[in-house]
């Protein structure tokens, strides 16, 4: 009953486990590390999409929006536009922290504000749906207590946009990079792990962005 129930209201994984132990049960759903051998495959999906992402940059993100693969273009964007010792002075790469950090990539994105606000709710969604966890409502608190951050983010905003896409503007100096991004996740996963990994795929919005990526992208060989 207690599985029938959390499957007509589709909770997570993660959830169904802790209704089980409250219910008196153990859980059934195993929480495998990234890199366990039963998720070989699961590895080699996750690199053959960051791959076909190129040039443009794909990144692997945990439930707290940690940052556990990258693709080459993702690198090559962070290491155009971001200082490496002041990244690494923040921690371990976490997506939302890289663009709400002032040393990071906040005063590269032209439409900050706009793009900031949506991800700041998805924070907020995150932490009201117990997703995310204490670790992703701590790193929503670190956010909102940066610099001049509106009052107004500090609420869940039930009426905010939840567009399947976003749009964001990287500038410097001669580079302007404008993108789409989608977040998309694995299909019909039976591991935590996977149910909770999201890739975050960056597409160009003009034709001005796709020849300045590929100006930032090595030469082929020959």
């Amino acid at each position: 009953m207690v599985l029938l129930l959390a499957r007509a209201l589709d909770i997570p994984l993660r959830g169904r486990n802790d209704l089980l132990t409250a219910a008196g049960y153990a859980p059934i759903y195993r929480e495998s590390a990234l890199d366990a051998p039963a998720l070989a495959q699961a590895r080699r999906a996750l690199a053959l999409i960051l791959r076909q992402q190129e040039p443009y940059p794909a990144l692997v993100l945990d439930r707290h929006w940690n940052v556990l693969q990258v693709n080459e273009g993702s690198a090559r964007v962070q290491a155009h536009f971001l200082d490496a010792d002041a990244v690494a002075a923040l921690g371990p790469p976490n997506a939302m922290r890289l663009m709400f950090h002032p040393r990071a990539f906040r005063p590269h994105i032209v439409n900050w504000e706009p793009t900031a606000a949506s991800l700041i709710q998805w924070l907020h969604r995150d932490v009201a749906s117990g997703l995310g966890g204490e670790e992703t409502a701590g790193l929503l608190q670190e956010l909102l207590a940066y610099p001049d951050v509106p009052r107004q983010w500090r609420s869940l905003d039930l009426d905010a946009s939840t567009a399947p896409f976003l749009s964001i503007e990287f500038r410097k100096g001669d580079v302007s990079l404008r993108y789409f991004t989608t977040l998309t996740s694995l299909g019909t996963p039976h591991d935590i792990t996977l149910q909770e990994v999201r890739i975050e795929s960056f597409f160009p919005a003009d034709a001005e962005t796709e020849a300045q990526t590929g100006r930032l992208a090595p030469a082929p060989p020959g």
